[in-house]
């Protein structure tokens, strides 16, 4: 057999709650994660062969900081910094390290504390830096999402009151998970009425920005015995492609190359997707990521929505998590809790939220907004038992 025949499992995961952790230091935290993980995993510290931490902000070598009072002695460490995709980049690299056999078993975990920045918005890139037209201009990610937001209210003749169905349906989502920051339902009357952040985008239609949390897969080359072993369909990452004057603000060509590519790697299509979790950071984003990933035709996202497809109960649940509006999105430690959040569906470990009859879960992460580019990284992967 191959080595790209290989199957590789997620053998056990888990996450921190997602919010505030007043006291509580980036490795604590992470080491919460990783600890429940290895447990859920039925493994020990010492079966781990190599460690990939995905952070954001938190500096140098913050994976060699947290594993160091783990016990885990002179074993690879690996930092991974891949903007809002870092947690799924780290996944990604390490299934390509057991693909190839140079470990058998391996941790991948992500960690952010984003209550560390003080509150407002995510920068894209240092304040000081003179490379990016966005950073230079004071662009931020809201200002970005909004004009696709408006773009879409204009050719789709769609309302505000579409966008804002996306938060109503993710907070309800979000209301049945423990570990979600925003818990609490809400209305699209609601979601209107909040304070406005770029127009036509408020402050319900934009994930949390003063929130922390981590999560932790332990990813392995052997299959778990019992249970219901979720392997690891596809994989992929992909870079942004430089634009066109002439191109599409509404087309999310680099998650629709991605999801093309994974869909091809694993063999199947949309169809085949029984659960989504994708990256919601603000409305508009659910609702091109419908389109590119290929869960709805070319404009027909807002006829999906809000025909319940993508809600609890629905054909393809989307964000039953709560998604990053809802659960919120320490950045480094997304990508890897969307794959605990897949795993749990596909072993009915979910509960209140759990999608029924789940075989096949698709996670989606973007990262990243410069100049020029769609997004800078997107990743795509479909897990399956």
């Amino acid at each position: 057999m191959g080595i790209l025949m290989q199957d590789i499992y997620i053998t056990g995961g888990a996450m921190t709650a997602f919010g505030r952790h007043a006291g509580v230091l980036a490795p604590e935290l992470a080491q919460q994660a990783i600890l429940r993980a290895l447990e859920d995993a039925g493994t020990t510290i010492d079966k781990i062969q190599a460690v990939y931490c995905a952070n954001v902000f938190g500096g140098m070598i913050l994976g060699q900081l947290v594993i160091r009072d783990l016990g885990m002695r002179g074993i690879p460490v690996y930092n991974i910094e891949n903007a809002c995709a870092s947690g799924a980049t780290g996944v990604h690299l390490a299934r390509h390290a057991l693909l190839a056999q140079q470990y058998d078993t391996v941790l991948v975990f992500g960690i952010e504390q984003l209550t560390a920045l003080g509150g407002g918005t995510i920068p894209m890139q240092r304040n000081d830096s003179k490379t990016d037209l966005y950073a230079t201009s004071g662009m931020v990610l809201p200002a970005v999402y909004a004009m696709r937001a408006t773009r879409l209210l204009h050719e789709r003749q769609a309302s505000p009151r579409d966008l804002a169905a996306v938060a109503v349906k993710n907070r309800y989502h979000g209301s049945l998970n423990d570990l979600a920051q925003q818990r609490t339902e809400t209305t699209v009357d609601e979601v209107l009425a909040s304070r406005m952040i770029a127009d036509p985008l408020t402050l319900m239609q934009c994930c949390p920005s003063q929130v922390d949390g981590a999560a932790a897969v332990v990813l392995s080359r052997q299959r778990p015995a019992g249970g219901r072993p979720v392997k690891i369909l596809s994989s992929v990452v992909v870079s942004g492609l430089r634009e066109q004057a002439d191109d599409d603000i509404l087309d999310a060509e680099i998650t629709a190359r991605a999801a093309r590519q994974a869909y091809e790697q694993a063999g199947m299509g949309p169809g085949d997707v029984d659960v989504v979790e994708l990256h919601d950071a603000f409305t508009i984003a659910e609702l091109l990521y419908y389109e590119a990933l290929g869960l709805a035709p070319h404009g027909e996202a807002i006829s999906l929505l809000h025909s319940g497809a993508t809600r609890l109960g629905g054909r393809v649940p989307v964000n039953p998590s709560g998604g990053l509006l809802a659960k919120g999105h320490p950045l480094g430690a997304t990508g890897v809790a969307q794959m605990v959040e897949i795993m749990w569906h596909l072993q009915g470990r979910a509960g209140q939220r759990q999608v029924a009859r789940a075989r096949v879960g698709l996670t989606q992460c973007t990262g990243g907004g410069i100049a020029g580019v769609d997004h800078a990284a997107s990743s795509v992967h479909l897990l399956g038992v």
